[in-house]
């Protein structure tokens, strides 16, 4: 156990979130199963009244009310960055011993089991969609996001696998802050890539990395950048995902920087956002940090403009971000399983 207390580990038994703070994620909404995390996102909520669709329906075509977003790495991460609005006061150790993880079967039955929990309480609501909740008591797209780093989990390309073998699944997209460029590239090996593989990518400097994302491992900025040199030969869809905060990145003369890095790492679409003043992150940030939609959509033109190969495909205006895509490796915006869906 670490001296703070939060992350209980011992030799004999799996890697659990320490009582309280299980209790404190809880209250927050979020589902809990030994170091795994579950939760209903916003937009899911949303879309069980019909009052609207995350962006990455309306970018790609997933179905908004069968997300399930999760993460097999709930309180462990590699950064302590500026903008996350997640627990990560709560993050304590930088290992996850394969011994010590439960097996991705164990971590998906458990927490559909508390994601269940968390969709009843919706169907007392008369405002809610009683087929819309059905339906989404079985998952067709994965988010591999939610807290902590995913990738930090030792048997992902088994999770990812394993999620690929049910008949319900259409797509796996999986977020990582690019620390662990070795699970990046076993996924690659032992061919377990996502549907869509999203890399943070927050700052095109060393000091602005530093500054943003605050990580612990001294040779971060040299993991990271393996990672988005990998991206050019992964066999999967790949995007980066900017982060933009006010005082932060969000400065003109960092654009050419950042058009280089792209140039360079050519994902086939980039997500530019505005970051939002939620949860944790208020702590840290003001809610001046946060830009607005013009200055988003700004921000993307340039970019769009100095790399000359990537051009604005989309934009969101509710959730301040732009969508970029690579004329230069082109493909499909909208993901095939989803063609005959809602």
């Amino acid at each position: 156990m670490s001296c703070s207390g939060e992350v209980v580990e011992q030799d004999d038994q799996l890697i659990q979130i320490k009582p309280a703070i299980s209790e404190q994620l809880k209250k927050a909404k979020y589902g809990v199963a030994d170091h795994s995390t579950v939760e209903l996102c916003h937009w899911t909520k949303k879309s069980f009244k019909h009052e609207g669709s995350c962006y990455k329906h309306k970018f790609y075509g997933i179905s908004t009310h069968r997300c399930m977003e999760f993460s097999p790495a709930g309180m462990h991460c590699e950064n302590r960055c500026v903008y996350c609005w997640r627990p990560m006061e709560f993050y304590d150790s930088l290992e996850m011993k394969p011994e010590q993880v439960a097996e991705p079967e164990e971590i998906l039955e458990k927490l559909m089991a508390e994601r269940k929990k968390l969709i009843n309480g919706y169907y007392g609501d008369s405002r809610n969609d009683k087929q819309r909740l059905d339906e989404s008591l079985l998952p067709s797209h994965y988010a591999i996001s939610l807290s902590g780093e995913p990738t930090m989990y030792p048997k992902l390309p088994e999770l990812i696998k394993y999620l690929n073998s049910l008949e319900s699944t259409k797509s796996i997209f999986l977020v990582t802050n690019g620390q662990e460029p070795d699970m990046i590239q076993r996924l690659q090996d032992e061919n377990a890539l996502p549907t869509q593989l999203y890399l943070s990518t927050n700052a095109a400097d060393y000091e602005s990395f530093l500054n943003i994302n605050k990580p612990k491992y001294d040779d971060s900025w040299e993991r990271w950048n393996r990672t988005l040199d990998m991206l050019k030969k992964l066999d999967t869809r790949t995007v980066l995902r900017i982060t933009l905060i006010r005082n932060y990145n969000d400065k003109k003369e960092m654009i050419p920087e950042f058009a280089e890095m792209f140039r360079k790492a050519s994902p086939h679409f980039i997500e530019i956002k505005s970051y939002m003043h939620i949860g944790r992150s208020t702590n840290r940030l003001e809610h001046s940090n946060m830009l607005e939609m013009e200055e988003v959509k700004e921000f993307s033109n340039q970019i769009a403009k100095q790399t000359k190969m990537f051009s604005v495909m989309d934009e969101s205006f509710v959730s301040r971000i732009s969508v970029l895509q690579n004329n230069e490796r082109f493909i499909d915006r909208w993901i095939p399983t989803y063609a005959n869906t809602n």
